[in-house]
């Protein structure tokens, strides 16, 4: 199994899977290798990949909160966050950060309250507004996560201020986005998730390679029997993973893939 994160990593900065990268998929593919993405995006934005690039088959999204099959746009797993717990954390947050923003993405939407100013423009359709924080946690969808967001510190910064305040009650990570933290269920990581799907297949840690290059890609990096960090990773992410491999910009995931199924027939459709 090959095990990719997105952003940063399988796509470029432009957010397109480049046809090197394309061709080396199938050529896995094609040797026998199950490709699943990786990643902290929700289905709904796997799907807009997958309507670009024809891509099938499994993405374990939201950090592992879901697992998705991606040819029948269905969730096939989830862990939600619940709600309850989502607000004595972000009681606790506000207080230890004053000006702090949130927002709840639920896989099919972001509802977000006043002070969570920020916007995605890939997200647009999908951003609902809340009066005020307060309303956020009457929502009666079931949330794959709660997301904060500072306008003053970056996420690293507003990581360290979470995991003083919330112990063991959830799981906190980040994938680089600008003063954005991201908050699951207690144990939701993507190593877990993949972990449990490789077990339903038969497949061993030791015939994984994983690819990521941002916190939340470290569980997996590290679980995998091969993890590959991208040569433009998260600082933490270079320092723990030994083997690295050329950025995103460079199609770097291309570069392992074929170097590992070099001779492999590439499918005629693939080639192009």
């Amino acid at each position: 199994m090959i095990a990719s994160d997105l952003d940063g990593t399988l796509l470029r900065n432009d957010g397109t899977l480049s046809p090197r990268t394309l061709r080396a998929l199938r050529t896995a593919e094609d040797a026998g290798t199950e490709i699943v993405i990786v990643t902290a995006r929700p289905p709904r934005f796997v799907d807009r990949l997958a309507e670009a690039t024809g891509l099938v088959g499994t993405a374990v999204c939201s950090n592992g909160a879901l697992v998705y099959d991606i040819g029948t746009r269905t969730v096939v797993s989830s862990r939600v966050l619940p709600l309850t717990t989502a607000q004595r954390v972000a009681t606790a947050l506000a207080a230890a950060v004053p000006g702090v923003g949130f927002a709840l993405e639920t896989g099919n939407q972001v509802l977000y309250e006043p002070s969570y100013r920020l916007r995605m423009s890939e997200d647009a359709g999908a951003e609902l507004p809340v009066p005020t924080l307060a309303d956020l946690w009457l929502t009666e969808a079931p949330v794959t996560k709660l997301l904060a967001w500072s306008d003053r510190l970056d996420a690293d910064t507003l990581l360290a201020a979470a995991r003083q305040g919330s112990g063991d009650e959830v799981q906190l990570t980040h994938s680089g986005g600008r003063g954005l933290l991201e908050i699951s269920a207690p144990g939701v990581t993507k190593a877990g998730t993949l972990a449990v799907l490789c077990a339903a297949r038969g497949i061993d840690a030791t015939e994984v390679i994983a690819f990521g290059d941002m916190p939340n890609d470290l569980t997996v990096l590290a679980w995998a029997g091969t993890g590959y960090a991208m040569a433009n990773a998260h600082p933490s992410v270079l320092a723990a993973v030994p083997a690295h491999t050329a950025t995103n910009e460079e199609d770097g995931v291309a570069d392992v893939i074929e170097r590992l199924f070099a001779g492999q027939r590439v499918r005629p459709e693939a080639a192009v």
